[in-house]
């Protein structure tokens, strides 16, 4: 049977009462996932971006294979998780969609905008190129990406760097932060002449769907700040204003209050409230609501 390789959108569903990615070493270690499957799987990686609650990809590949791929990404940073936080089954029940991108017209230009605008639309930065966590970097570089091989790294160090044991190519470039870089795996000549220049590139991610939509929201719309800063206010808040360890040891009136604190020192939402205390959207909303 003849393998039937498209391009497509991979995108999980935002996880509402929780983080994917706490900190920046639980970045890091998906960046090197990432690599290790671009590595294990032999799937075309053209663009990605991890985001706190949710990731997105653009693969080039069968379908089978990239539904394979977000499935196995979410198995191995799982077990990541719970052996860091002990929180079992984080991503079990997290979804993901993935959706055929015709090659034909401006859809493949699309799609890896929409991505790469991720972080913009977050109101994270500016720009997807100063946002580390994903291949925002990597296309119309005027210089050479800076690393060291991954064959002049000891055997055991890259295993504890990519907490993973895969075979990634020796030539493939380890950057100062302790990830593989973007650049070393994906496919950056093909974006590059799907876009021709980077001023048209420019142009796409203006116009993405992201963009637009925030816009149209408005910046009030959403987070000033980022979810790990975010979250790591919580225990200081907690233990300064109750003597209490978490925000789960807090009675509901306590966690108002916390809730409150963090609404005006962060300018937070109430989905960026539910996915730092853990809360889904409602019970968040009806405790800032009811007291």
């Amino acid at each position: 049977m003849r393998r039937e390789i498209r391009i497509w959108l991979v995108t999980t569903d935002h996880l509402e009462d929780g983080l994917w990615f706490r900190d920046e070493s639980d970045f890091k270690v998906g960046m090197n996932y990432v690599a290790a499957l671009a590595a294990d799987t032999g799937v075309i990686v053209l663009a990605f971006i991890l985001m706190s609650n949710h990731v997105h990809f653009v693969l080039v590949c069968t379908k089978e294979e990239a539904e394979e791929f977000i499935r196995e990404f979410k198995r191995r940073y799982s077990k990541y998780y719970q052996r860091k936080y002990g929180i079992s089954k984080l991503l079990k029940k997290n979804g993901y969609d993935v959706k055929l991108i015709p090659h034909d017209g401006e859809s493949p230009q699309r799609a890896i905008a929409y991505v790469q605008m991720n972080c913009v639309a977050a109101n994270i930065c500016s720009h997807p190129t100063q946002y580390p966590w994903g291949s925002g970097s990597a296309f119309f570089c005027a210089s050479k990406p800076k690393g060291v091989r991954l064959d002049s790294v000891s055997a055991r160090a890259r295993r504890r760097l990519l907490h993973s044991k895969t075979a990634i190519p020796g030539e493939w470039l380890l950057g100062d932060e302790g990830y593989v870089l973007p650049s070393s795996y994906i496919q950056c000549e093909y974006v590059e002449d799907l876009y021709r220049t980077p001023k048209q590139m420019d142009y796409f991610l203006r116009n993405s769907s992201k963009a637009k939509a925030r816009l149209e929201s408005g910046e009030e719309a959403f987070p000033s700040f980022k979810d790990q800063l975010v979250l790591a206010a919580v225990p200081d808040l907690c233990r300064t204003l109750f003597m209490q360890p978490d925000f789960q040891a807090l009675s509901e009136p306590q966690k108002t209050e916390i809730l409150k604190q963090l609404r005006f020192r962060f300018s937070a939402n109430v989905h960026q409230l539910a996915r730092v205390v853990g809360l889904s959207y409602e019970e968040t909303a009806k405790l800032l609501d009811t007291h």
